[in-house]
């Protein structure tokens, strides 16, 4: 009997997103498997890891392996399970190409054990990530309008209060005189670790009361330039 390999993956709000869950993906791999008559001969799963990258997570390349020592078959709930991005998807593709081996992805239906299957698989990976560039794009500017009319936008910044409307910003006056030390201090060629040292000495509290830490004068100083 034919050999297949599945993969699942959901990240830690995937299942909030999609409705997609471990079980949903598992079950129908299983019954594609049955249908088209692959025996399921292992299913690797990525549990709470985000997809942009292919390379962070285990399963996927232990799959990869498996799929490519074993031949057959990987099956995939979707593309977006797989990857995130055209270049991931593509390489992936390739890697399973040389190794004689073919992709099914179930929500596409694209089985790349033909031509045009292997076609459609790579429109669609194109496709997709220009449907996720063009939310981000979105995204990014309606967050730029947000901040250029001093509106909150994601957690508060360390420099500021949220005004009594829930919406706009006012700034905090102890928190921005640390700002103008921080600057003033990094302008004068502290590291980011003495920067924090010296908030620290001196008592400065930070936002949510806790040490400073170089990765937050990172962020602020990052965020100043």
């Amino acid at each position: 009997m034919k050999q297949a390999i599945g993969y699942v993956r959901v990240s830690t709000d995937g299942q909030a997103e999609d409705g997609v869950s471990l079980e949903a993906q598992q079950e129908r791999i299983q019954a594609w498997c049955l249908v088209n008559g692959y025996q399921l001969a292992d299913l690797h799963v990525d549990a709470g890891l985000s997809g942009k990258r292919a390379d962070n997570r285990p399963a996927l390349n232990k799959a990869l392996e498996d799929v490519c020592k074993r031949g057959g078959v990987l099956v995939v709930y979707s593309l977006a399970r797989l990857a995130r991005s055209t270049k991931d998807t593509l390489a992936i593709a390739d890697r399973l190409e040389r190794a004689g081996c073919d992709l099914a992805s179930l929500s596409e239906k694209i089985d790349t054990t033909s031509a045009a299957g292997k076609m459609v698989f790579r429109m669609l990976a194109v496709l997709a990530e220009f449907e996720r560039d063009l939310v981000s794009e979105r995204t990014t500017c309606a967050m730029q309008y947000k901040r250029s009319q001093g509106e909150r936008v994601g957690k508060i910044p360390y420099g500021f209060d949220l005004a009594e409307d829930g919406v706009n910003l006012v700034k905090n006056p102890s928190e921005q005189r640390a700002l103008d030390l921080i600057q003033s201090l990094h302008k004068d060629g502290y590291s980011l670790r003495q920067i924090a040292d010296q908030l620290n000495k001196r008592g400065v509290a930070s936002k949510g009361g806790q040490p400073w830490k170089h990765s937050t004068v990172q962020r602020i100083v990052k965020r100043a330039a």
